[in-house]
């Protein structure tokens, strides 16, 4: 028979001593108020109480994702900018960079927004103890980001399950990830986030061993697994390394928070009450190795990472968790506030061409200039002759598909059916659009990952499709195979500067089929010097296999 649960004896034990998790510093962000209204103070029990309305939240949350969409921090595009002054940069380092300012200053026109992908809508918010709402926070935030995306420019990312193999786009890029906390006195804060899905893509979480914490061994993990990240998710990266963690999920949502310098004001060193820390000196070491890579922004040279970010944590003596993230050249969040005087939010940069040089610079290489209304055994020709690395200006004629496209067409093939000939008689370009403001031919357009269809090449190119692919990012080994074997090209395109296409480059945009699928339907686009580099040949070379991405 088990003997009963003893019950613990009121022996002494010391006064307990809150210590939180991560003790961030003082709040140094600049920030610009957008309203009064919906705020007040009452009395509440003898105590000065924060009465928030409904409205208040929702106008918040609606103001910040129209601002995260079309300007970014100031200290962003200074790092950009000092890309361009870097006389270590690669010319295709400086190319990127150059476009990524380009297309910043288009998107500060408040119409088109830096990114095609326009992201899941995330939020975050921590509520003082003396603040009161009407207790529907989520509901009210939820319905203000739903706003932007429908009163906006804005893409639809989203889709709902209907079963396990069947999904619906929501049309109106809900529903958004919203968490309250209780934190604090006297105000309500906020961080706000579009993350895209390239972006999101690159978060990776490793079950390591305590056996990993020699700084050798931790430094050589670190080395490979961030070469593992690719340019698909559109670098120069902010990169987040998070060591250890009370759980997984303590461990990935640090390093996202991280990734958006929200965690910037840690102390820098730890202790025995096992506050999180930033290790400054790994993130110099880890930078460098970046560096070193060769990766560069996205096609060769020294700025695959802006900067690091690298936050210790305690853990559970048996385990190790380790996460790695980025936020990508889209560097899509700011944070907000509600307190007695008003709501604000963080101040963006409105003017971002004081960031562009005074004289553009000729980056980038020579450039080849290829016709694409000529029939496709001609544009392949045209691209034989010219190496990998090679800088092209595309115009004509190109057919838009992506995931659920691709899906489409993989099951007409296993029907017995052919391709149809708009695949077969164009390039392919892996894209999905926001939407079109009026008056232009074209929302933000850019490039999405290519390695998400590295599985349907093989398949495609040997039914006379996808010969010439367009899109960013490393591929698989299986596409270097299937260019080699049936003689087909993949063009790298820059990922991140989608309203620079748009503005410049894309002049027509019709529906060719599966207009269902909104975003992901099959697209005719008409381009003038469209960027792209050739990255795999029909010879079988690649240029991110010399990365060691190939």
């Amino acid at each position: 028979m088990n003997a009963p649960t003893a019950i613990p004896s009121e022996k002494p034990v010391p006064p307990y001593k809150h210590t939180p998790l991560f003790p961030l510093g003082k709040d140094e962000t600049p920030y610009r108020k957008i309203s009064s209204a919906g705020v007040r103070v009452e009395k509440v029990l003898g105590r000065d109480m924060l009465v928030v309305e409904r409205e208040a939240l929702r106008a918040l949350a609606e103001a910040a994702f129209g601002e995260i969409n079309h300007y970014l921090r100031p200290g962003h595009l200074k790092q950009l900018r000092a890309i361009l002054d870097d006389p270590e940069a690669s010319a295709n380092d400086k190319f990127v960079a150059l476009d990524f300012l380009k297309n910043a200053n288009i998107s500060a026109g408040g119409v088109l927004p830096m990114c095609q992908d326009t992201g899941t809508a995330i939020i975050m918010g921590k509520k003082g103890a003396n603040v009161i709402t009407d207790g529907d926070d989520e509901a009210a935030l939820s319905e203000g980001a739903r706003d932007a995306y429908l009163r906006r420019n804005l893409r639809y990312s989203q889709v709902a399950p209907l079963s396990m193999f069947e999904e619906k786009n929501t049309a109106n890029n809900m529903p958004a990830q919203c968490e309250i906390y209780a934190e604090g006195d006297d105000a309500y804060k906020f961080m706000f986030m579009a993350k895209g899905g390239g972006s999101a893509n690159k978060s990776f979480l490793f079950q390591a061993t305590p056996s990993l914490l020699t700084k050798d061994r931790l430094v050589a993990f670190l080395k490979e697994k961030v070469l593992t990240l690719g340019t698909a998710a559109c670098p120069p990266y902010h990169l987040a390394i998070v060591i250890g963690g009370t759980s997984v999920e303590t461990t990935m949502k640090t390093v996202k928070l991280a990734s958006a310098k929200y965690l910037d004001a840690l102390p820098t060193q730890g202790s025995e009450l096992g506050n999180a820390f930033r290790d400054l000196e790994m993130e110099r070491e880890i930078l460098k190795i970046t560096q070193s890579l060769g990766v560069g922004a996205q096609f060769g040279g020294k700025y695959f990472c802006h900067d690091v970010r690298v936050i210790r944590l305690p853990r559970h003596g048996a385990s190790l968790p380790i996460g790695i993230g980025v936020s990508c050249s889209a560097d899509r969040q700011m944070v907000g506030k509600i307190t007695k005087d008003g709501v604000y939010l963080e101040q963006l940069e409105h003017n971002p061409a004081q960031y562009l040089p005074e004289v553009e610079q000729a980056l980038g290489g020579e450039v080849v200039k290829i016709d694409l209304n000529q029939p496709m055994k001609d544009i392949l020709a045209t691209l034989a002759k010219h190496p990998i690395k090679t800088r092209l200006s595309l115009t004509g004629t190109m057919i838009v598909a992506r995931d659920a496209a691709h899906a489409k067409l993989r099951a007409r093939l296993e029907k017995g059916e052919p391709l149809p000939d708009y695949f077969k008689n164009h390039p392919v370009y892996y894209a999905g659009p926001a939407k079109t403001p009026e008056g232009y031919a074209s929302g933000a357009f850019g490039p999405t990952t290519a390695g998400r269809m590295d599985s349907f090449v093989d398949q495609f190119q040997a039914a006379g499709g996808s010969m010439v692919m367009v899109a960013k990012g490393n591929r698989a080994p299986a596409v270097r195979e299937a260019c080699k074997k049936y003689g087909g090209f993949y063009l790298g395109s820059i990922g991140g500067a989608a309203a620079n296409l748009a503005e410049h480059c894309i002049k027509k945009v019709e529906v060719v089929e599966y207009p269902e699928l909104g975003m992901e339907a099959i697209w005719k686009i008409d381009v003038v010097d469209f960027p792209a580099f050739i990255i795999i040949d029909d010879k079988g070379n690649d240029f991110f296999q010399e990365l060691n991405l190939g």
